[in-house]
């Protein structure tokens, strides 16, 4: 992977579609002053924007530098599930990338590893690329041993070269800024998960970091070959933040 790929996670933001536009717009009116592009863009709306964000990508310059993720997909292929959005419905509106164990959905919903690992095998079976958060809740707990644990569950009965289509998000919980003991990150703590996370799963996967991810931090964190890209949360609905992020990387 020779470009840095941004992952912009919506989550249950903006309010509005026109909110919506007006950050796509914006990024993209500065996308289309780039003479060269080091970058590749995943935007991931809030379900019920995706098709609208699907249009507007398709007819401005993000049509050739960004593609569309979606945050969740349904754990059951063929069940009825009230509220639950399956893969088919996601393939068929244009999404490639599926965001799959967020630590939100982990801590705060109660999704288990072995959820996460239905949905990563859906996600897959499907043919989307599943962008799989793994990360320890606390500071100071034996990283490595969380991770290795974590990591053999959430990747359970998946083939090596089923794993090699993932993208994996290093996700430390006490670092994500809504958190209200969240201290950030550094890219030295960073690289030694990243490390251990491709001891476990193979050294030619691309792990992303994720974690309070903002313009004054993402260069600390892309400039190093080993960290793939950045999953940014809150940062990535404040469309000036955002485009200061692109112009770091």
């Amino acid at each position: 992977m020779d470009k840095k790929l941004i992952i912009a996670n919506w989550k249950n933001h903006p309010d509005s579609l026109a909110e919506a536009e007006q950050i796509l717009e914006f990024i993209n009116d500065y996308i289309g002053t780039l003479p060269e592009k080091n970058l590749d863009l995943i935007f991931c709306p809030p379900f019920v924007f995706i098709e609208e964000v699907a249009k507007l990508m398709n007819t401005s310059y993000l049509v050739q530098d960004a593609s569309l993720g979606a945050q969740d997909i349904a754990s059951e292929e063929n069940a009825t599930m009230t509220g639950e959005i399956s893969g088919p419905m996601l393939r068929n509106l244009g999404v490639r990338y599926v965001i799959v164990g967020h630590s939100e959905r982990r801590w705060k919903i109660g999704e288990s590893d072995d959820m996460v690992n239905k949905k990563l095998k859906l996600a897959l079976s499907n043919e989307l690329t599943p962008i799989v958060c793994v990360g320890e809740r606390e500071r100071g707990e034996n990283s490595k041993e969380f991770l290795e644990k974590q990591i053999n569950k959430t990747f359970a009965g998946l083939s090596a070269e089923e794993i090699n289509k993932c993208l994996i998000a290093y996700e430390p919980v006490w670092a994500i800024s809504t958190n209200p003991d969240s201290r950030p990150d550094t890219p030295e703590s960073a690289l030694k998960s990243i490390s251990t996370i491709k001891e476990i799963l193979g050294s030619d996967i691309h792990v992303l970091y994720g974690g309070s991810v903002n313009s004054k931090n993402v260069k600390d964190f892309t400039l190093h070959d080993q960290i793939a890209g950045v999953l940014v949360g809150g940062a990535s609905i404040r469309k000036e933040e955002f485009v200061e992020i692109l112009k770091q990387v």
